[in-house]
């Protein structure tokens, strides 16, 4: 058994793998976890007797490893750890399955040296009345592959690749669900840190100023003008960071927010897992000037 590569996905389980961006190699996993993740890997696929290529996906709750599915087949994770790697794994994949040998192959495990982010690329602005919340239903259309020195870094040329470059200062809009209201909080002092302004729904806001955060109110909607969805046209708020019940795509007050957003063409994160992953990038991409990394030179 070769393992191919092991990436870490940002969002959470409950999102759609295919619209979740991701890292190689992983950054929050410890080695002890990658280790036991290879074991039952290894285990799974011997088990299965499987001749080629086999995507298997974990998630991990308080350092307890579940199996979530286990696909006999190539994905699309294969050619990007291919392009990370320099390595053909498909090409290696047909080969054992025409009767070679692994070991016969002797497949090289280069070294790692730099991030390599996989982002997702949406449709949403294509057509009208879409929403931008994900959930288990595959919605994204394209990735693009973002590579650095570091998480921060892959991860900031990614959104650019994939057409919402991160803000480096602004105005940054809070509104988040109440479940979220205890962890937005690190966000909102990150973003303040970078020199960002804060503004959120008046829910949002109450428990941020808890934390002597300096925050504004603005109006949802439908609470009077002018609201967040004026502010956003007028340009004044650079960045979106607006949580719901997963997969719930919302009509009214909360969608209007979204679609304006969008069409604005203005960075947003709709779960905290991704809003962090930007945080930290926004951090990165303050500090370097922007190199490119051409694959075919490692």
């Amino acid at each position: 058994v070769t393992i191919v590569g092991m990436m870490e996905q940002i969002q959470e389980a409950g999102v759609h793998s295919g619209d979740s961006a991701c890292s190689l190699p992983p950054m929050t996993l410890s080695e002890e976890i990658q280790k036991e993740l290879e074991r039952q890997t290894r285990l799974i696929s011997l088990e299965l007797k499987v001749k080629g290529l086999i995507n298997i996906q974990f998630a991990i709750e308080r350092g307890e490893i579940f199996v979530l599915e286990v696909n006999p087949r190539a994905s699309r994770t294969v050619p990007f750890a291919s392009k990370a790697k320099g390595i053909p794994y498909a090409k290696i994949a047909m080969k054992v399955m025409m009767g070679q040998k692994l070991k016969d192959l002797r497949i090289p495990e280069p070294k790692m040296d730099l991030v390599y982010v996989k982002e997702s690329v949406f449709p949403f602005t294509r057509f009208t009345g879409t929403d931008v919340i994900l959930g288990p239903e595959m919605r994204s259309t394209g990735e693009v592959m973002g590579v650095g020195k570091t998480f921060g870094e892959a991860f900031g040329k990614s959104t650019i690749a994939a057409g919402f470059p991160l803000p480096k200062s602004g105005k940054a809009f809070l509104s988040v669900k109440d479940d979220d209201k205890e962890v937005v909080k690190n966000i909102a002092l990150k973003l303040v840190d970078l020199g960002f302004e804060i503004c959120a729904t008046r829910g949002t806001a109450d428990a941020l100023k808890g934390e002597n955060i300096r925050v504004s109110v603005v109006n949802k909607v439908n609470e009077g003008r002018p609201h967040v969805v004026d502010h956003i046209k007028n340009g004044e708020i650079h960045l979106v960071v607006n949580t719901s019940a997963l997969g719930v795509h919302e009509v009214g007050a909360a969608y209007e927010l979204r679609r304006a957003t969008l069409m604005r063409n203005l960075c947003y994160f709709t779960t905290l897992a991704s809003a962090k992953a930007g945080v930290q990038a926004i951090s990165q991409m303050k500090k370097i000037n922007l190199e490119t990394h051409c694959l075919q030179e490692r």
